[in-house]
C-alpha cells in the first residue's frame, strides 16, 4: 500500500486571465511562478518573517489547486489563473525581487497543512487594507513579525493552532489524476479503488447513489452500479463507465462536498489517502499487480524471442526481473529492473496490441489468453462464455465443482465454481477472475 502524498510540480499551467476569459496559457517553472506572484502582491521592503509567512501560504494555496485538480475538474486545461478575483495575482513579465526569489528558493517545496489533513490547505488570504476576509491578511502580518511572531505562528494566528509546514516535499512532473483510458467493468487499480472511495464520499450528500462494499480496487456490478446513478444524477451520458468526463465531475463533486478547497475543509485524511496498489514494483514484490506483470510477460515473451520465456510465480523475483529488464530495452524505457507506471501503460498496449493480432502460427492459443480485465458476478459476453467453456471441461472430471451453465453470463453458478478451484488450489477466494484464476481454469480444462 502506499500513501499518495502531494507532489511539488516542476512546472504549473497559468491562465493569464478569468477562469472564462480568452487568454493564453503559459507553462512556467513552479519556483518563477511563485516568485513572480509574491513580488505582485508583497512589498521587499517587509520584514522577512512577514514575507515568508505570505510565501508559506502563497505556494500551499496554488499546490491545492494542483492537488485537487480544481480547473481540470470543470473542464479547463490550466492549473490556476492569474486573476486575484480567483487565485492569485501573477503578472506577465514582472520584475523580480531578488530577497523574494531567495526566500522563494528555499521554501518552494513546503507547504501548509490542517490537523491531520493530506491536502495542501486552502490558505485563503486578502491584503487586509483595502480588502479583508477570513484567513490571513497580509498587512497584517508585518505587525505580528515586529511583535517578534515567526512565520509558523503568523501562519496559526490567522489559520489556527493546528497548522503545520510540511518541509521538503518531493518535487517531480505534475502527473493529471485521470489515468488516461476509460474505467469500466473489470478494470483494475488505484484509479478504480479512487473512484470507489469518491462516490462512497458524494452518496452522504447523494443518498440515492448505491453503496459500493469492495475494497479491492476491482470494478465490479456495484461500481458499475454506483457510476450509473452518478452520471443521472449528474446529467453524463449513462454508461456505467468512468471517461474523462465522467472521472473530473466525480472529482469536482468530491472536492466540492468535502471543502477541500475551502478554509473550513473536511480534509483528506492518509487513510483516505492509502492506495492499494503500489505506483513502482520492484524486486520482492507480490498482489494483484505482479498476478498482470506476469501474466502480460509471460504470453509476450512466448512469442517474442527478444523476451525470454521464464518460469515466473506470485513474487517479484529474478526470473521476473530479467524478463522486464528485456522488455525495457525492448520498448526504448529506462532498464531499471523496476515497474513505473509508465512501464505498465507500455506493458499493457503491447499486450492488448498482441490480443489483436496473434501470430498465425500460435492460433490454437488465442482462446486461451486472459481478456485484460477481472471477470465478476453480474458480467456478460463472449469472455464469459470462453470461460464457461474452460469450466465445463473441468467439471468432467472433477464432480466437486458445482457446475456451469454455458450461457455467457456470470451467474451465481458460475461464481460458486470458481470459488470452489480458488479453495482448492489457494488462489484467495474472491470468486473474481483474474490472471492467476483465468491461467489455473485453463490449465485444469486441459486435464483428463
Amino acid at each position: 500500500m502506499a500513501i499518495r502524498y502531494p507532489v511539488v510540480p516542476n512546472q504549473i499551467t497559468v491562465h493569464l486571465g478569468k477562469p472564462d476569459e480568452a487568454a493564453r496559457d503559459i507553462v512556467v517553472p513552479f519556483t518563477d511562478y511563485i516568485s513572480n506572484v509574491a513580488s505582485s502582491e508583497l512589498y521587499p521592503t517587509w520584514p522577512k518573517v512577514s514575507l515568508e509567512s505570505n510565501i508559506y501560504a502563497i505556494i500551499s494555496f496554488a499546490l491545492n489547486r494542483i492537488y485537487n485538480e480544481w480547473y481540470p475538474s470543470k473542464g479547463y486545461n490550466f492549473d490556476i489563473t492569474s486573476s486575484p478575483l480567483y487565485d492569485q495575482t501573477y503578472t506577465l513579465d514582472k520584475q523580480i525581487y531578488e530577497n523574494i526569489e531567495s526566500i522563494v528558493q528555499d521554501i518552494f517545496n513546503d507547504y501548509v497543512v490542517k490537523g491531520n489533513q493530506i491536502q495542501p490547505y486552502f490558505t485563503r488570504y486578502c491584503d487586509g487594507r483595502k480588502t479583508t476576509c477570513q484567513g490571513l491578511l497580509q498587512w497584517g502580518t508585518v505587525s505580528l513579525a515586529n511583535q517578534g511572531k515567526n512565520a509558523l505562528q503568523i501562519l496559526r494566528y490567522y489559520y489556527g493552532n493546528d497548522i503545520n509546514i510540511v518541509k521538503d516535499a518531493p518535487v517531480g512532473d505534475n502527473i493529471s489524476g485521470y489515468p488516461g483510458y476509460v474505467n469500466r467493468l473489470g478494470s483494475v487499480g488505484n484509479p478504480v479503488s479512487a473512484i470507489q472511495r469518491d462516490l462512497n464520499r458524494i452518496r452522504i450528500n447523494y443518498p440515492a447513489i448505491p453503496k459500493i462494499e469492495s475494497s479491492l480496487g476491482i470494478y465490479d456490478k456495484q461500481t458499475e452500479e454506483a457510476v450509473k446513478k452518478f452520471q443521472e444524477i449528474f446529467s453524463l451520458p449513462i454508461t456505467g463507465n468512468v471517461d474523462k468526463a465522467t472521472w473530473y465531475k466525480i472529482k469536482y463533486v468530491y472536492t466540492s462536498v468535502k471543502k477541500l478547497s475551502d478554509l473550513y475543509s473536511e480534509g483528506l485524511s492518509p487513510q483516505e489517502a492509502t492506495f492499494l496498489y503500489r505506483d513502482e514494483l520492484k524486486y520482492g514484490d507480490t498482489g494483484i499487480e505482479m498476478e498482470y506483470v506476469h501474466y502480460y510477460l509471460d504470453a509476450i515473451s512466448f512469442v517474442d524471442p527478444d523476451i525470454p520465456h521464464l518460469r515466473t510465480n506470485s513474487v517479484f523475483n529474478d526470473n521476473t526481473k530479467t524478463m522486464v529488464m528485456a522488455f525495457q530495452k525492448k520498448y526504448g524505457l529506462p532498464v531499471t529492473g523496476i515497474i513505473t507506471y509508465t512501464d505498465w501503460k507500455v506493458l499493457q498496449e503491447v499486450y492488448n496490441k498482441l490480443l489483436m493480432s496473434f501470430p498465425k502460427e500460435y492460433a490454437s492459443y488465442v482462446n486461451e489468453l486472459y481478456p485484460d480485465y477481472f471477470l465478476s458476478y453480474g458480467m456478460r459476453g463472449d469472455d464469459v462464455k470462453r470461460l464457461q467453456e474452460f469450466l465445463l471441461l473441468i467439471c468432467k472430471y472433477d464432480k466437486s465443482i458445482p457446475g456451469v451453465k454455458v450461457n455467457g453470463e456470470f451467474d451465481e453458478l458460475t461464481e460458486n465454481s470458481i470459488k470452489k478451484i480458488q479453495t482448492d488450489y489457494d488462489l484467495g477466494v474472491t470468486g473474481l477472475v483474474g490472471p492467476f484464476t483465468w491461467r489455473k481454469i485453463v490449465e485444469l480444462s486441459k486435464r483428463k
